[in-house]
């Protein structure tokens, strides 16, 4: 399982490392979202291919062992790049650091005029990543996995909405906004599929059951 996850993250590694070393210093154009998720029924038929199994323990867990916020160029570091894409209006001083601009968090529908009252959400938290394989990987493909722009792993939401989703899946946590549900289970599945993470009974049932209504 792990090996085609070691293949992807070698050659994401690798363009990483090639990017940094060609002085491109620009960031990444801001998309004024996270990156479209897979279909519903991609999703659903992602579903079908992830491993089932219970959740292996969280011992040896630690947030550093998930290298972020890395910088990801100039001055700008993962999340200031996330609340600049995610954000309306954004201004950004000489250090990347957001000075005014407003967000939208899809998951419980509030908007935002403070940087500080944004948190960025790991769409799979990295404690459940960890549980679900993460903990066989490489430091560096943590850091991949916790800095991921490319996948919709990151996305701004409301400071104290992504605190109550703490580690949880979706056995036990969605959005409370039901507008987005169908959105956030197309992305937690895509994210799950492509680093080849396993995925428990209860967690499962919940995805089917938003994906089958979408």
């Amino acid at each position: 399982m792990l090996g085609v996850y070691a293949r992807r993250a070698a050659v994401a590694f690798a363009s990483a490392i090639l990017a940094a070393t060609s002085g491109l210093l620009t960031a990444p154009a801001a998309q004024a979202a996270m990156p479209t998720p897979v279909s519903a029924a991609t999703a659903r038929t992602y579903l079908g291919q992830l491993t089932v199994s219970a959740e292996s323990s969280a011992s040896g867990y630690s947030r550093d062992k998930f290298p972020h916020w890395i910088t990801q160029s100039g001055a700008c570091n993962t999340r200031e790049v996330i609340l600049k894409r995610d954000g309306t209006n954004v201004v950004q001083d000489s250090a990347c650091a957001a000075t005014s601009g407003s967000w939208y968090s899809p998951y419980d529908g509030a908007t935002w005029t403070a940087a500080s009252d944004v948190d960025i959400d790991h769409m799979v938290p990295l404690a459940e990543a960890w549980r679900s394989g993460a903990s066989g990987w490489t430091t560096a493909q943590r850091q991949a996995f916790a800095n991921d722009l490319t996948r919709p792993q990151l996305i701004a939401v409301t400071d104290n909405v992504n605190q109550s989703k703490s580690d949880q899946d979706p056995g036990e946590w969605l959005p409370s906004r039901a507008a987005y549900l169908c959105t956030y289970a197309r992305a937690w599945v895509h994210v799950k599929h492509y680093y080849d993470l396993t995925i428990d009974t209860t967690e499962k049932s919940a995805l089917q059951s938003v994906l089958n209504g979408c």
